[in-house]
């Protein structure tokens, strides 16, 4: 285990500077430590005694803190009164804080090792005898005046699960917390505190020191453990077959003994081989979930079981100079170790995360770029080729594919040759056809992972509504499947099929939004996809002789209600635009009949009276004409109206957005459209007289091209890998976009 000295902290937010320092300070149970000393002999170390309270806050402060706070902060006080003999030391809560050497002396002690060194190193022992242990990161600042110490454990130093495990620890509502300091840390920090500043100077309050503390706690299942101690003659037996997780392997562990050893029993004292997980560093399931899945391909495990370590390029320029395939193949050897505690790639995560900064920390990340990276790594680390060559692929030519895919695997090899090769990368055949020319060209490009689409329904429901512009029929909604990337031909296609379009018509769509159309889709090679669905599409059945004539726009008006500061009454657009087709010769009266044409299917009834009374248009036959199409009051202006028509609707010229109202339609004089536009629209204003003999809710129903239902009537059929495959090797036409 890496020693990791004391350091000097500016902004609590900055990685602090390293400073001198020789050991690594062990948090241990109090009691545990204690059992580890010799009875016998008076001249053990003696430990400095603290105790750990809260710091000074009130109640509501402190249940703030704990939700907003992502700090553990507690104070460390010198505390006299605790003897090492005392009975306080046999509590749950109390700890000793030791050095290097005094943690391993206690190691060897509790182990019962007939290590004989004086000083024990933490790599010295295996995976299960620190498998306990995890890294705690304190921020310590003294103050000055009463030497007490306060102790921030934050989230931000820490992985989540060792945060947690240190609020267990050092929680101290409830039991108070005791630490003897055995390894010196404390007296240091004080020394290094006085040293830097002296007493007539002030100490900056964001000067902290940064202590790594390696946290000890006893695994309660140590059933395995005990187990291999009882057979030693299984442990030399597992160690003769390969998997002696030091050194090299006597064999290469071969797949097919492990299968036999899972198949005829356990070994080494009822652990088999290959059970073994991996333990979480906070949010590193990704990189578990990996590892796992390598861990357990069968070529790769007798590979890094037999002695790789010949084929390890250290020359390679795009190489880690192996390091990351021996990390990787101890952690490997671990994993198919015969235990059953779990194993900490806490080495292994710090290697890569040397060489992949970007997975550094115990955040989050994508695991399919993590197990990119790695067999990148890997390949590059083993690959058996010292010097690549300059290859050059050349075409085709019209030869087989099985000798261009040969010549092309052949040239990717003599650059590329490594386990990761063998086991992981293929080559897939690539065919681009030239649309102007109708040239072919062939390719065979390697791949080690395949980004597969998810395949989806190619069709795409609609529904859209038709008007006539001859008045003949009511608005008819129709609900169409059209496929999704199709262009604006194919929607006119299904919609002419669906409503039994003859063929002496043809449909006009446009978009209507807010009462208005505004736009018209008229290049049949459109793509409906730019449609969304959320749209309101309208179609309107027109003449094919007509196609080129000029069309006028009747836009929809009727005055409503509103209260502010009392009752007032104002024109607001309603319905849905329709269109007709207009004559070589207008005139105010021709524009007049053709829209009481078009609004003819929508006339009640003599015996049928309005249907809802909120559709009515309560203003009287004096009521004033706006200025202004959109919210405009009425003015003092009266239109009179007469007992023909004019009783029933008013006309003007507007815009196309109609915004704007023009002058009024007169009946007797002509009407001239500009040059240049083939729309005429003209804002209809319509009365109470004609809002009780038409039934204006037919104009008001336009539905949303698809709407989403919470629970559809059909659930989506499962998707299989297969079809995933299917949809990548589907042709597709490439764009001016896709030139490379």
């Amino acid at each position: 285990m890496d020693e990791s000295p004391v350091e000097i902290c500016s902004p609590a937010d900055q990685p602090p500077p390293a400073s001198d320092g020789d050991h690594c300070a062990y948090l241990v149970p109090y009691r545990w430590w204690r059992d580890a000393q010799d009875p016998e002999t008076d001249n053990g170390p003696r430990g400095v005694p603290y105790s750990a309270s809260q710091t000074s806050t009130s109640y509501g402060m402190k249940f703030i803190n704990n939700i907003f706070s992502s700090d553990l902060v507690f104070n460390l006080r010198r505390d006299d009164d605790l003897g090492e003999d005392d009975e306080e030391g046999s509590r749950s809560r109390c700890y000793a804080l030791i050095g290097s050497d005094l943690w391993s002396q206690a190691l060897k002690r509790h182990s019962g090792s007939d290590l004989t060194t004086k000083k024990i190193e933490s790599s010295s022992f295996t995976d299960d005898e620190m498998i306990d242990v995890y890294p705690l990161m304190m921020r310590i600042s003294v103050m000055r005046e009463t030497n007490i110490f306060l102790i921030k454990i934050s989230k931000r130093d820490n992985a989540v699960e060792n945060y947690k495990k240190a609020n267990k620890i050092f929680g101290v509502d409830s039991e108070p917390v005791r630490i003897w300091d055995f390894s010196g840390q404390t007296n240091l920090i004080l020394m290094n505190e006085w040293n830097r500043f002296p007493q007539n100077c002030h100490q900056r309050a964001d000067q902290e020191v940064l202590l790594e503390v390696q946290v000890y706690a006893i695994s309660e299942n140590m059933t395995c453990k005990s187990e291999v101690k009882k057979d030693d003659s299984a442990s030399d037996q597992s160690k003769m077959n390969g998997f002696s997780l030091g050194g090299s392997p006597v064999c290469n562990g071969s797949l097919g003994y492990v299968d036999s050893t899972l198949q005829n029993g356990n070994v080494k004292g009822g652990c088999p081989f290959g059970l073994r997980g991996l333990e979480n560093l906070g949010n590193t399931c990704f990189m578990n979930s990996a590892i796992q899945c390598l861990a357990h391909t069968p070529k790769l495990v007798d590979y890094f079981h037999g002695d790789y370590s010949k084929e390890i390029n250290l020359t390679n320029p795009l190489g880690l100079k192996g390091e990351l395939a021996l990390a990787f193949g101890d952690l490997l050897r671990s994993l198919w170790a015969p235990e059953r505690t779990p194993v900490v790639p806490r080495v292994f995560k710090a290697k890569l995360a040397r060489f992949a900064p970007q997975f550094s920390g115990f955040n989050q990340h994508d695991s399919q770029e993590l197990l990119a990276f790695l067999l990148d790594g890997l390949h590059e680390d083993l690959n058996r080729v010292k010097h690549k060559p300059y290859v050059e692929a050349k075409d085709a030519s019209g030869r087989p594919d099985e000798e261009v895919a040969d010549e092309y695997w052949g040239n990717h090899l003599a650059r590329n040759d490594s386990i990761i090769v063998d086991i992981c990368q293929g080559q897939y055949k690539s065919t681009l056809v030239c649309p102007v020319c109708s040239k072919v060209s062939i390719t065979f490009d390697p791949f080690m992972y395949l980004s597969l689409p998810l395949p989806s329904t190619t069709m795409r429901t609609m529904t859209i509504t038709i008007f006539s512009t001859d008045g003949s029929i009511e608005p008819s909604a129709y609900t169409i499947n059209v496929p999704k990337f199709g262009k604006l031909r194919d929607l006119i296609r299904a919609l002419s099929t669906a409503s039994s379009l003859r063929n002496d018509e043809s449909l006009l769509i446009a978009e209507v939004y807010a009462n208005c159309i505004i736009r018209f889709l008229d290049e049949p090679s459109d793509s409906i996809s730019l449609i969304r669905d959320e749209d309101r599409l309208a179609a309107y059945r027109l003449p094919k002789d007509a196609e080129g004539a000029p069309q006028v726009v009747f836009v929809h008006q009727r005055m409503e209600e509103y209260y502010i500061l009392g009752k007032r009454t104002s024109w607001k657009g309603f319905g849905v635009p329709l269109i007709a087709t207009l004559p070589d010769v207008v005139d105010g009266s021709t524009i007049q009949k053709l829209f009481l044409k078009l609004v003819n299917p929508f006339k009640r009834s003599k015996d049928t009276g309005p249907v809802d009374d909120q559709d009515r248009c309560n203003s009287n036959p004096n009521d004033a004409v706006p200025e202004t199409v959109a919210d405009s009051e009425s003015t003092d202006d009266a239109v009179e109206e007469t007992t023909d028509s004019e009783d029933e609707f008013q006309f003007y010229f507007t815009d196309e957005k109609s915004k704007i109202m023009q002058c009024k339609l007169e009946m007797d004089e002509p009407v001239s459209l500009p040059e240049l536009q083939k729309h005429l629209y003209v804002l209809v204003c319509w009365q109470s007289k004609a809002l009780e003999q038409y039934d204006s809710n037919l104009l008001n129903t336009l539905p949303e091209i698809y709407k989403f239902r919470l629970f559809p009537r059909r659930p989506q059929d499962s998707c299989t890998l297969y079809a995933c495959l299917e949809a990548f090797l589907k042709e597709e036409p490439l764009g001016p976009e896709d030139m490379w």
